[in-house]
């Protein structure tokens, strides 16, 4: 008796913590706090659908207490028999229509809002001049990283999505190796990057990231796809269209070289004459997407995180440098004796790459 009451104690507790957990979230995360369009009709149907349930529950929660409080034993007595209602025309009707409603009102707005969500015809309007008239962005998934190419743009960056506001944006989505699925909790969508076949969809983007707290949204892979699946992270950045136009100019810039001695030494060492990481890295925002083993750079110094999980510091990248493994298990960065003649990188040069990494920048 005594084990019974802890158990249900226990379950109350959980499910009081549960009520409460339910309202706690962070705007850059939390599909509870939709921040864009897809995001919103998303939230909606949650909503309507959990109104349906609940009325379910509750009604017949309330029958269910009725029926037990009319015709408790104590009350009609032991051998009195409740009227039989088996056959009754009005109740089968009842329970038949009712459920057959219900059913209606969740799946008339589930099917308009599947068609409407999966509605891609406008990504392909060209303008008078030629040029697409909404921005495409090419997203392949990759372990355990993701890159974007912008093919109106032609620019690549990679772990950072950089989108403008107020309108919407179409991907394409693409795996490299096995299935992903591409997932920002806050703005909405969801859907599978495969190896074998493209996936289109279309996001829109209501708020700048900047006002938020860590001063992007946060991207997920919501398919298992090794052992640092929960790692793959990726951040987006969202701008008004006149500060994105801005930003698309730098990246279609030059990169410059590195100005600081420590920074140069980096840059020959991230050289073919040195460590060679510019076989799989790109350094420039210009290019095609796919061409690259590793992740463009280009940005490495505007990102948000190092590896998408990792503070954003000069001490975390030689970190990563160092043991891509111990952080990142199964991604496929070689090890540094690999990239360093069967050598450790020294403590210098750890330095001068860390400091190299973090000076290429297209933000001002």
């Amino acid at each position: 008796m005594k084990k019974g009451l802890k158990n249900w104690r226990l379950f109350a507790l959980l499910t009081a913590l549960l009520v409460f957990l339910s309202g706690c979230g962070r705007e850059e995360i939390s599909t509870l706090l939709p921040a864009g369009e897809v995001a919103s009709d998303q939230f909606n149907m949650l909503i309507l659908s959990s109104a349906v349930m609940a009325f379910v529950i509750l009604v017949v929660t309330i029958i269910y207490v009725l029926a037990i409080v009319k015709f408790r034993r104590s009350k009609i007595g032991e051998d009195v028999i409740p009227e039989q209602v088996e056959g009754s025309a009005k109740l089968e009707f009842l329970w038949t229509a009712i459920p057959i409603v219900l059913i209606l009102i969740i799946a008339v707005p589930t099917v308009y809002s599947t068609f409407d969500l999966a509605d891609t015809s406008t990504m392909d309007v060209a303008a008078e001049d030629g040029s697409m008239t909404n921005l495409t962005v090419n997203v392949n998934a990759m372990l355990y990283w993701w890159e974007f190419e912008y093919p109106e743009q032609g620019i690549v960056t990679s772990q950072e999505l950089v989108v403008p506001t107020g309108e919407r944006v179409y991907f394409n989505l693409l795996a490299a190796d096995v299935k992903h699925s591409f997932w920002i909790p806050s703005i909405g969508g969801k859907l599978d990057a495969n190896p074998e076949n493209v996936n289109t969809f279309y996001l829109t983007f209501d708020k700048e990231s900047s006002e938020l707290e860590d001063g992007v949204f946060y991207g997920k892979c919501a398919e298992l796809c090794g052992p640092s699946h929960a790692l793959m992270d990726f951040k987006v950045k969202t701008l008004s269209p006149e500060d994105f136009d801005q930003w698309v100019a730098a990246m279609q810039e030059e990169t410059p070289p590195a100005e600081e001695t420590l920074a140069q030494e980096g840059e020959q060492l991230f050289g073919a004459d040195g460590a060679g990481c510019i076989a799989c890295h790109a350094t420039s925002g210009v290019g095609k997407g796919g061409v690259m083993q590793g992740p463009n750079v280009a940005t490495f110094g505007d990102r948000n995180r190092v590896a998408g999980i990792l503070e954003h510091n000069e001490e975390e990248v030689k970190n990563w440098i160092s043991d891509p493994q111990k952080y990142k298990p199964g991604n496929l960065m070689p090890s540094p004796k690999a990239l360093n003649d069967g050598k450790d990188f020294t403590e210098q040069e750890l330095d001068a790459l860390a400091a190299y990494l973090m000076s290429l920048s297209v933000e001002e």
